[in-house]
């Protein structure tokens, strides 16, 4: 019983190193990564191929495989309810519309919103799709990754501007995850939508790259309050991780 447990925390480390990589890796890199032997990790990975949770490409390298896909969408929907009384929090003490995103392949996707209770305030639909460069959750998801992953994302999205304060150089944004890292948030300065400024946390220690965020109109979320604002973001934050975390 004991072997049979540890069998199953081994694939799922395995499973959390292909996803660490960007869903794909070799045997030997996996063999490097999670320090196992390689015959131990070929039989996991062939346990896992037969089930649809791993698929082995042409190259021999293994990947990520279709099955998850129904795993993912499931756990996202259920993220979402998870995070309405967090995000109704929120809304109560900033007085801002409140989000949650997570990363997903190269963008970040919105999963819950609670709206402001003002009559001019702002929208996102759940579901919606974004590069993350130029948003406020995006930033906060792409400041927790390496910045090999980084140019790695941005290298396949590109770095459209959609206003004049969108930033279009990579430098210029692994320079500024850098200082999101250093302060714990993440600022939209109207560089998605003129007029919107929005301020968003990542959820370090959630079991996937996670952020939420206030958004609102810049005359509203001014670069005065933001101050104050990011504490109780990055409260939010710590106590919403602590309870997705496995339980103890």
């Amino acid at each position: 019983m004991a072997e049979a447990v540890r069998s199953l925390e081994r694939a799922f480390d395995l499973l959390e190193h292909l996803a660490d990589a960007g869903g794909e890796m070799a045997l030997s890199e996996l063999t490097e990564a999670s320090g196992l032997p390689m015959p131990t990790i070929y039989r996991l990975m062939r346990t896992l191929v037969n089930q649809g949770y791993v698929r082995q490409e042409p190259s021999k390298r293994y990947a990520l495989g279709p099955r998850l896909v129904r795993l993912g969408e499931g756990a996202s929907r259920l993220l979402g309810t998870w995070a309405r009384p967090v995000l109704s929090r929120l809304v109560d003490e900033v007085g801002e519309t409140a989000n949650m995103a997570v990363l997903e392949g190269d963008e970040a996707v919105y999963v819950a919103q609670v709206p402001s209770k003002h009559s001019m305030r702002m929208f996102t639909e759940v579901g919606r799709r974004v590069q993350p460069h130029c948003t406020g959750v995006g930033k906060a998801l792409l400041s927790q990754l390496s910045d090999q992953r980084v140019r790695e994302i941005l290298g396949r999205t590109g770095m459209d501007a959609h206003t004049p304060n969108t930033l279009t150089d990579p430098e210029a944004l692994l320079s500024e995850l850098e200082r999101i890292r250093e302060r714990g948030y993440a600022l939209d300065d109207e560089e998605q939508e003129l007029g919107v400024r929005c301020l968003a946390v990542p959820l370090r220690g959630a079991p996937a790259l996670t952020a939420i965020s206030v958004s609102g109109p810049s005359g509203r979320m001014t670069r005065e309050a933001v101050p104050n604002i990011a504490p109780i973001m990055q409260e939010a934050a710590e106590r919403f991780a602590k309870e997705l975390g496995p339980s103890t």
